[in-house]
């Protein structure tokens, strides 16, 4: 019992094919053990039912030598070519021919008349009965198995050796071939497991197939396939509530905005203007998240990674000169042809580097820099990353400074559901002399003939 819970608590022996193998193998071992042994069984049947059926044969040719003579005794006339076959000397077979009574008539190698020696347990034979003259008489022919056929007796004692061990090499490629079979029968589930690796929230419309799936699957995918459905209507209703709920503060927002603008303080004005700015960048943000979680990547699609920071750039200049720092554009002049959709890139680096000016010092610079690798660079002068938060800040709706009142916690989110919809990567350093370096690397496209058309005007991440 231990050894089998062992063995159940084994890594290997969790995937299923293992465990039909690993009870495969058990099997084999136990046939290829009993199986000569059952050949070994059936191969001395067999040579015991021919030697009876050869001695059967011998009795009836002796049989076909006795004659009645005119006074009505019977005479035995054994040819010279028998005689040496049941001599002494050849000292292999026997014969006795009795009458009904059992006396005994004639014999190989005893006088009639003389009592019968008991049987030895080497002696093996077969009779038959015949009618001769009216007479009943009993021939039975022996055969001295400490004399046996050498021939048979090779074949018996070289079985294990010559005969028995081939089954072991034929279990062997039979338990391969299972193992072919397997992997085969199971090739479906593998499939529908890849599939269901691709499954995340942005992308709940994939099912698993239901094509070459064992009947005994079955019910289990389908149920899977069920829960995603479910599933997915959740995230399309949430997707919705968070889009609508946006759609909605839009217009309060405006209506406070209009309203402030009648108010006779200056000081008091311009406070509610930068908190109604705030909570508008927070509604536009909450849209680009229910409209990410929408937007499905082309394969095929490319962008000008050099292009959408120059349009980022251009767009959040403004900004950027308002709270008194700088914003610059550095690294390969030449475009940089990468996979992914341009609008997702553009709100990917805007918040991007718009949490690098919310962070980085007055009348100091956040630079863009752009690799011909496909990379991008955002550094800032600001007080850098704490080792423990650099996964945290990519969380919705966390903030290191909670006293703050200048976002929501959500730029930086929107930047890792972009990078993770590009297989992407993105990393956080802090920079030796201050500050913080956020590294995004998409992958390159292959170059094409002529460059895509001017993507300006389509990034839809203007400031609210």
């Amino acid at each position: 019992m231990a050894t089998a819970g062992a063995i159940a608590r084994s890594p290997t022996f969790k995937s299923l094919i293992w465990r039909i193998v690993f009870l495969h193998i058990v099997a084999v071992a136990v046939v290829a053990i009993f199986l000569p042994l059952v050949l070994f069984w059936l191969l001395n049947s067999e040579v015991d039912q021919l030697h009876r059926e050869a001695m059967r044969a011998q009795a009836e040719v002796l049989a076909e030598r006795i004659a009645v003579q005119p006074d009505g005794t019977l005479t035995f006339n054994l040819p010279d070519s028998l005689r040496g076959l049941y001599s002494d000397a050849y000292g292999r077979y026997q014969y006795d021919i009795r009458d009904a009574d059992g006396r005994l008539l004639f014999s190989s190698h005893r006088r009639p008349g003389t009592p019968a020696p008991p049987l030895s347990e080497t002696i093996s034979g077969a009779g038959v009965s015949r009618t001769i003259g009216g007479k009943t008489v009993r021939i039975r022919v022996a055969e001295d198995l400490a004399h046996r056929d050498v021939i048979i007796d090779d074949i018996i004692s070289n079985f294990f050796r010559r005969v028995g061990w081939i089954t072991i090499p034929i279990l062997l490629v039979l338990l391969a071939t299972d193992i072919i079979i397997f992997r085969r029968a199971v090739a479906p589930l593998w499939k529908a497991s890849e599939e269901a690796s691709n499954i995340g929230p942005s992308r709940t419309d994939i099912r698993l197939p239901t094509e070459q799936i064992p009947r005994e699957i079955m019910p289990l995918v389908t149920a899977v396939n069920q829960a995603l459905d479910r599933l997915d209507d959740g995230f399309r209703v949430q997707r919705q509530f968070t889009a609508d709920a946006a759609h909605q503060l839009r217009t309060p927002l405006a209506i406070l905005r209009t309203r402030i603008d009648t108010l006779g303080d200056g000081a008091v004005s311009q406070a509610l203007h930068a908190d109604i700015e705030s909570m508008s960048r927070i509604v536009a943000q909450l849209l680009e998240i229910a409209e990410l979680d929408t937007l499905v990547i082309d394969p095929g699609e490319t962008a000008d990674l050099r292009a959408v920071c120059a349009e980022v750039i251009a767009a959040i200049a403004p900004f950027a000169l308002s709270q008194h720092k700088d914003i610059a554009l550095k690294g390969t002049e030449a475009p940089v042809m990468i996979h992914g959709n341009a609008v997702m890139l553009q709100r990917a680096i805007f918040n991007l580097a718009e949490n690098a000016i919310k962070f980085t010092a007055k009348d100091t610079s956040v630079d863009v820099e752009v690799g011909d690798d496909g990379s991008v660079r955002v550094r800032d002068c600001g007080p850098g990353v704490a080792e423990e938060e650099r996964e945290l800040i990519f969380q919705r709706f966390w903030r290191a400074d909670r006293q703050r009142t200048d976002g929501a916690g959500l730029g930086l989110s929107i930047v890792r559901a972009v990078a993770d919809d590009h297989a992407a990567t993105i990393a956080v350093e802090n920079l030796p002399g201050g500050g913080a370096e956020f590294t995004l690397r998409f992958r390159l496209a292959e170059k094409l003939a002529s460059p895509p058309s001017s993507l300006v005007g389509q990034g839809g991440f203007a400031k609210s």
